[in-house]
């Protein structure tokens, strides 16, 4: 959506070494944003953009306008749902934000018909469904997730955290921390012990978060295969977490395979 940093910056270099021409699209897609949520504030720069596509050798920039991805009304265009999958922890609580990406992403691969598409795995429920949707709808298109980009304290990059105030910054990387201390909770057993387990380690790492200054949203350990909550006996999992820190909201997460799981 813009506003690029070195994040976005990474998933280009990636594209550049899997495919022959890179395409970037950047728009800030209006149906992805809930009441009372940031779209009219939302950060954009595209002169900065561009020089930094540029800069990368990046072949091609698309910057399609509203009516280009949404002729005609709004409200009485198709949509793309991925149920189930997009009633979890973020979209529970932001009920059309699933409905705009994968609606938004399934225009954009129509539009620019990529054998490849690059994503950053920061956003963790976000390209489970983009995967989900891609083979539902049988695009021929190779998903790829990028490992999210941190600053030097943990904290993932993104756009929102220049709603952060210095005194916020300084708190914020507890976050990716807490992440950290709970997986190592988990990897001192070779599968899950039982529901119960989990829960204690959820309920101890939102004090944690709380405790630094955030608003928790959730805090979940999950199956990698289909974000189901972890139960007794399950190795891949995936830690997602969504708090907010004054008028930003952030979310984070960290992979954890215990005993023989595949890495």
């Amino acid at each position: 959506m813009g506003n690029l940093h070195e994040g976005h910056l990474e998933l280009v270099r990636v594209a550049k070494l899997r495919a022959d021409f890179v395409v970037v699209s950047i728009f800030v897609n209006p149906t992805q944003f809930g009441k009372n949520e940031d779209f009219d504030n939302y950060p954009s720069t595209p002169d900065e953009d561009a020089r930094m596509l540029a800069e990368l050798g990046t072949d091609a920039l698309f910057l399609p306008s509203q009516e280009t991805l949404y002729p005609g009304e709004i409200s009485e265009q198709t949509v793309v749902t991925v149920p189930k999958l997009g009633q979890l922890y973020c979209g529970k609580d932001r009920p059309e934000h699933f409905d705009g990406v994968t609606t938004v992403v399934s225009r954009l691969f129509n539009m620019v018909q990529p054998d490849i598409a690059v994503f950053g795995n920061k956003d963790y429920q976000q390209i489970s469904m983009i995967r989900r949707m891609v083979r539902d709808l049988a695009y021929p298109i190779q998903i790829v997730g990028v490992e999210t980009v941190r600053n030097e304290d943990g904290l993932a990059l993104s756009s929102r955290n220049g709603y952060l105030s210095a005194k916020q910054l300084k708190a914020a990387p507890a976050l990716q921390s807490t992440l950290v201390w709970a997986a190592q909770e988990l990897s001192q057993h070779k599968a899950v012990k039982s529901k119960a387990s989990v829960k204690a380690i959820e309920n101890e790492a939102k004090a944690k978060i709380k405790s630094a200054g955030f608003k928790p949203q959730y805090f979940t350990v999950c199956r990698q295969v289909d974000l189901k909550p972890a139960k007794k006996g399950d190795q891949e999992l995936v830690i997602l977490a969504a708090a907010h820190l004054g008028k930003a909201r952030l979310i984070d997460n960290i992979e954890v395979c215990l005993g023989e799981a595949k890495k």
